[in-house]
């Protein structure tokens, strides 16, 4: 398909992300888009940070500078996810993959139990990993035998041993599901008195409300709707902290809460970006603003998808996500001929996973809803030229 006289509302839409600024609509599952004007401000303080002469990768991640960066990072973190006075916020290296062990080797006894939700391909790297501290874990609900199309209702998990944690991914990127409710809030499963509750919310931290009082431990990289790749932050309250084990220095939650996420150096620019991000959020109205947002762009996606018979969704509707669209076209060959008609029209990073085939149209927090509307064009004309 080329742009023609006949398509001027695509070439409108379409025209969006530019405008001569040269960028793309950027649907990759991370690192994902960043505002533009959080860009604008690093561009900035790269050269110069707060008249220091210096820029924001060459100052001390001791000096006052820096002290002042990461107790704003803090604070507004606190401010955009209601987090209580009784959990501590860290900044982390080693992405969310590292908390996949780094969990259970913190508070997860040699005898201990663990329970695991396994709704995606993060959920299954983090079974896997549970193993090297204990032998007794179990998955309360495998979604493999779905093809990870739907989270679990609470009839169908079940609890066998009682669990010191259950474990769940609040979001698969890779299949487009959600722990969600109708209207998009967060849904939690029910977990067994006395167990507390850990989420990988790697792709939709802060994305919308959430009840952090719910949870023993979140956890999540940055570079999907806090910032960019390099920092992840943790969130954890404050009687899990003292580890269940001996462990490496850099390994313990007390460490990093005591020492402020700083006992060596930090990743300082990253922690910078997630501080500029978490100012956005708040610009922007915080979590109850950005979830109206997140959902109505991606009803966008959805919409064309309901209303046709020539694309397919991976996930049920009941268990779509807001973050991570997934679907396919009726053949593989139309599935690549339409990744590259979406390049051709500014829109980059569409193809979706090895594992689920088809594409991904992934839209985190900073993804404009004009490109949810150059998208959803896209599909139109695509269904009605090679339907």
């Amino acid at each position: 398909m080329t742009r023609t006289a006949t398509t001027p509302d695509l070439a409108r839409v379409l025209g969006q992300p530019g405008a001569g600024t040269g960028r793309l609509y950027n649907f990759c599952a991370g690192p994902s888009m960043l505002p533009q004007e959080v860009l604008r401000q690093a561009q900035d303080d790269l050269w110069n940070i707060a008249g220091s002469g210096m820029g924001i990768m060459e100052i001390s991640h001791r000096g006052p500078i820096y002290d002042r960066i990461l107790r704003e990072a803090e604070e507004d973190a606190r401010k955009v996810g209601n987090i209580p006075s009784n959990y501590k916020v860290l900044f982390t290296t080693g992405g969310a993959t590292s908390q996949n062990f780094q969990v259970p080797a913190n508070v997860l006894p040699d005898n201990g139990v663990a329970a695991f939700l396994t709704t995606g391909y993060w959920a299954e790297r983090t079974w896997d990993e549970v193993s090297v501290y204990t032998d007794r874990a179990y998955e309360a609900w495998d979604g493999r035998k779905v093809k990870f199309t739907h989270i679990p209702s609470d009839n169908e998990v079940v609890y066998k041993d009682k669990p010191v944690y259950v474990h769940i991914c609040s979001n698969n990127t890779i299949y487009g599901t959600q722990w969600r409710n109708a209207d998009g809030s967060l849904r939690t499963p029910k977990i067994p008195d006395g167990s507390f509750l850990v989420a990988d919310m790697c792709s939709d931290i802060f994305s919308r409300p959430m009840d952090v009082n719910k949870f023993g431990i979140i956890y999540a990289g940055a570079q999907k709707n806090v910032g960019i790749a390099g920092a992840s932050v943790v969130i954890i309250r404050e009687d899990l902290l003292k580890p269940v084990r001996k462990l490496p220095t850099m390994l313990r939650y007390d460490i990093l809460a005591k020492d402020e996420s700083r006992h060596n150096t930090p990743p300082v620019f990253p922690i910078y970006m997630a501080g500029l991000m978490f100012k956005w959020i708040l610009k922007q109205g915080g979590t109850a603003a950005l979830l109206k947002k997140n959902y109505d762009t991606a009803k966008i996606v959805y919409d064309v998808i309901d209303q046709s018979k020539f694309y397919t969704g991976h996930a049920r509707p009941d268990s779509r996500s807001l973050m991570n669209i997934t679907f396919r076209t009726p053949s593989p060959k139309l599935d690549d001929l339409f990744i590259a008609e979406a390049l051709k029209h500014g829109m980059d990073q569409i193809k979706g996973h090895r594992a689920t085939g088809g594409m991904r149209a992934s839209m985190y927090n900073a993804f404009p809803r004009e490109g949810a509307e150059a998208l959803a064009q896209l599909m139109r004309e695509f269904e009605r030229t090679h339907g």
